[in-house]
C-alpha cells in the first residue's frame, strides 16, 4: 500500500513536480521567515531617524553648556540607528511620508531645564518622540525603547556631574571642619591661656580693690587732717596779719616818733652832739625795727602761702577722698567683673572644647577621599544598579529565539499541505477488506515519511544555510521528524472520519496552535480559554521540546513534551484506525459521493 502510493505521487511529471513544491512548503516557510528575522536587533543601524537639535543651551556650575549637542553628539556616534540632525520642518515631513522610521526632538530649553536642578523652580527636561504607526508599530515602539535609553543616559551624565559637585563640595566641606576643628583647638589653648591670665588678674583685681578701700580710707583721714591744719593756718594767718598791721603801723609811726623825740631833746638841756647821739641810738632802733618789720612781712606773707596751700591741701585731700572711694568702687566692680570674666572664660574653654570633638568628629563623618576616587563614586552614583545578566540557557539571536515555534509550526503546515495530494487511506485496501491496522499504519506512512524529508531539509536550512546553534542536533532533528509524524496521524484521523471537513478542521486546529503555542509571547499572557488550550494542543508540546533541545535546557521536561506527542500520535492512529474498522463494514454517502476535495 505504501509503495503503491508513492508509485501514484510519482506517476506523472507534474505530480512530482506537485510533490515536490509541498514537500518544499515547511522549508520555505520556515527558512524564509526565520532569515528574515535572523537578527533585527543587529540592524536597527539602518533605520532611519530624525533628530532636531534646538537646545540653545544655559550656563552650568558657571560653565556655558549645551547638552542637548552634547547628547546628540553621543547618538551620533553610536550605531544604534541611522541618525538623521535635521530640521523640526523637515522631521514632521519626513515622519508623514516614511522617510523617517520616527524622530526625536531635543527642545530649546533642554539645557536650561537640567540647569534648573539647583534653582529655586526646578523642573524636568523634556525629549520629544514623535512616531507614526502607519509607517511601522515595532518601530514606533523601538522608538519608545530608544527614547528611554536617552533619558537613562542623560540622567547618568546629570547625576554623574552632579554628584562629582556634592563629593567635591563634600571633601571641601571635610577639609574645611578639620581646619575649623584645629582652629576651635587653638581657641581652646588661647583660652586656657586666658583662664590663667584672668586668675592672675583676678588676684591683682583683688589686692587692688583691697588697696583701693586703704587708699579711700587713708584719704579720709587725710582729709580730715588737712582740714584741721587749714583750720589752724587760717587762724596762724589771721593772727600774723594783726602783727604785720602793728609791725607796718610801728614802722609807719617811727619818723613821727624820731621827729616828736627830737623836739623834746632840744627842750632839754642837751647839747647837739648829744642830741644827735641820741638820735643816732634812736635812729639804729629804726633801722632794726624796720629790718623787723620786712621779716616780719615776708613771714606774714609765708603764712598766708602757707594757709592759702593748707586750705588747697584740705580741698585736694577732700578730692582725693571722693576719687579714691570711686577707685574703691570701681575696683571692687573690676573684682567682680574679673571673677566673671574667669567664669564665662571657664564656659567658654569647655565649649571650645566641645565644638573641637564636634568639629573633628564631623570631619571623620566624611568621607576622606582622593579626586579619583570621588569621580569612581560619581560613575557610581550615576548608575548604582548594574545589570549582570545570566541565562540557564540562551538562544544565539532573534531567529534562533523563534526556531523552534516557526519550526513547529512549519511541519504542521508542510504536513497539511501533504494531505492536498496525500490520501489518508487506500480505499483499494478498504474495499479489499485489508486488515484496518495495517491499511491505517501504510496511511500514515506515506504522510510521515514524506514529512521525514521535509523536517530533514529545514533542518539543513536551518542550521547550515542560517547557521543556527544546535546543542543537540540529532535529537533536534529526531523531535522534528517525531512531531512531523504525530501531526501526519492527527490530520490522517481528521480527515478519516471528516474528510475534506476534517482538512479544514487541519487548517482550523493550524491557526488555534499558532496563537497558543506560546512560540512568541509567553503563554500565560493569553486568554484563559487560549492558555487552557495551550495545555492540550501538541504545537506547545513541541516548541518547548524544541527549546530544551536547542539551547541545552531540561532534558526531563524534553521526556514529558515527547509523552504528550506520543499519547497524541498513539491516539490519532487509534481513532484513525477505527475509521478505517468503520469504513470495512459499511459505506457511508461521502464514500459513495466523494466530494471535490476529498
Amino acid at each position: 500500500m505504501i509503495t503503491a502510493e508513492f508509485r501514484r505521487l510519482f506517476s506523472t511529471r507534474m505530480s512530482i513536480i506537485a510533490l515536490i513544491a509541498l514537500v518544499c512548503v515547511p522549508i520555505l516557510y520556515g527558512g524564509l521567515y526565520l532569515w528574515a528575522n535572523q537578527d533585527p536587533y543587529g540592524s536597527l543601524d539602518e533605520v532611519p531617524v530624525a533628530l532636531v537639535v534646538s537646545d540653545s543651551g544655559a550656563t552650568i556650575d558657571g560653565t556655558s553648556r549645551n547638552l542637548g549637542d552634547e547628547v546628540a553628539d553621543e547618538l551620533l556616534d553610536s550605531d544604534t540607528f541611522d541618525w538623521h540632525v535635521v530640521p523640526a520642518s523637515e522631521a514632521e515631513s519626513g515622519l508623514d511620508d516614511g522617510s523617517y522610521d520616527f524622530s526625536i526632538e531635543i527642545p530649546a530649553d533642554f539645557t536650561e531645564a537640567i540647569a534648573s536642578i539647583t534653582s529655586d523652580s526646578p523642573r524636568q527636561a523634556d525629549l520629544d518622540l514623535r512616531t507614526n504607526d502607519a509607517n511601522n508599530y515595532l518601530a514606533s515602539t523601538i522608538g519608545s525603547q530608544a527614547i528611554q535609553k536617552i533619558q537613562k543616559t542623560v540622567a547618568e551624565k546629570v547625576v554623574n556631574e552632579s554628584g562629582l559637585t556634592l563629593l567635591d563640595a563634600l571633601n571641601t566641606i571635610r577639609l574645611n571642619l578639620i581646619d575649623a576643628s584645629e582652629g576651635a583647638g587653638q581657641l581652646a589653648d588661647a583660652l586656657s591661656t586666658a583662664k590663667d591670665g584672668a586668675d592672675t588678674l583676678g588676684a591683682g583685681s583683688s589686692q587692688l580693690a583691697d588697696g583701693t578701700v586703704s587708699l579711700r580710707d587713708g584719704a579720709a583721714t587725710l582729709t580730715d587732717g588737712a582740714t584741721q591744719v587749714a583750720a589752724g593756718t587760717a587762724t596762724l594767718n589771721d593772727t600774723a596779719q594783726q602783727v604785720a598791721a602793728a609791725s607796718t603801723d610801728v614802722t609807719n609811726s617811727l619818723p613821727q616818733a624820731r621827729s616828736d623825740i627830737a623836739a623834746e631833746l632840744a627842750k632839754t638841756d642837751l647839747d647837739q652832739s648829744q642830741i644827735d647821739q641820741i638820735l643816732g641810738y634812736l635812729d639804729d632802733v629804726g633801722d632794726d625795727v624796720v629790718t623787723v618789720n620786712g621779716r616780719v612781712q615776708n613771714a606774714v606773707a609765708q603764712i598766708s602761702q602757707l594757709n592759702d596751700g593748707a586750705h588747697q591741701v584740705a580741698a585736694g585731700a577732700a578730692s582725693l577722698t571722693d576719687g579714691a572711694a570711686s577707685a574703691a568702687d570701681g575696683a571692687a566692680h573690676v573684682r567682680d567683673g574679673i571673677n566673671s570674666l574667669d567664669s564665662g572664660i571657664v564656659q567658654m574653654l569647655d565649649g571650645a572644647g566641645t565644638l573641637r570633638d564636634s568639629l573633628a568628629s564631623g570631619a571623620d563623618e566624611l568621607p576622606n577621599t582622593d579626586e579619583a576616587t570621588r569621580s569612581a563614586q560619581a560613575d557610581t552614583l550615576s548608575s548604582p544598579v548594574d545589570i549582570e545578566t545570566s541565562s540557564v540557557t540562551s538562544a544565539q539571536n532573534y531567529g534562533a529565539g523563534l526556531a523552534p515555534f516557526f519550526a513547529a509550526l512549519a511541519a504542521w503546515i508542510g504536513i497539511y499541505a501533504l494531505f492536498l495530494i496525500v490520501k489518508p487511506t487506500s480505499r483499494r485496501a478498504v474495499t479489499a477488506l485489508h486488515s484496518p491496522l495495517r491499511v491505517t499504519l501504510a496511511g500514515w506512512a506515506t504522510p510521515a515519511a514524506l514529512g521525514a524529508v521535509q523536517m530533514v531539509a529545514l533542518f539543513a536550512v536551518l542550521s547550515y544555510t542560517l547557521g543556527f546553534e544546535f546543542t543537540h542536533p540529532w535529537a533536534t532533528l529526531g523531535l522534528l521528524v517525531f512531531a512531523s509524524a504525530t501531526y501526519a496521524a492527527i490530520i490522517m484521523a481528521l480527515n478519516v472520519w471528516l474528510g475534506s471537513v476534517g482538512q479544514f478542521l487541519g487548517l482550523v486546529l493550524m491557526v488555534l496552535q499558532l496563537v497558543t503555542a506560546g512560540g512568541t509571547f509567553p503563554w500565560q499572557t493569553l486568554p484563559a480559554p487560549l492558555a487552557a488550550l495551550h495545555h492540550v494542543l501538541p504545537m506547545g508540546y513541541v516548541v518547548d521540546a524544541m527549546r530544551q533541545v536547542m539551547y541545552d535546557g531540561n532534558v526531563d521536561r524534553v521526556w514529558v513534551d515527547v509523552s504528550v506527542l506520543t499519547a497524541w500520535l498513539v491516539g490519532a492512529l487509534v481513532l484513525s484506525a477505527i475509521g478505517v474498522t468503520r469504513m470495512t463494514h459499511k459505506r457511508t454517502l461521502r464514500d459513495l459521493q466523494p466530494s471535490l476535495i476529498g
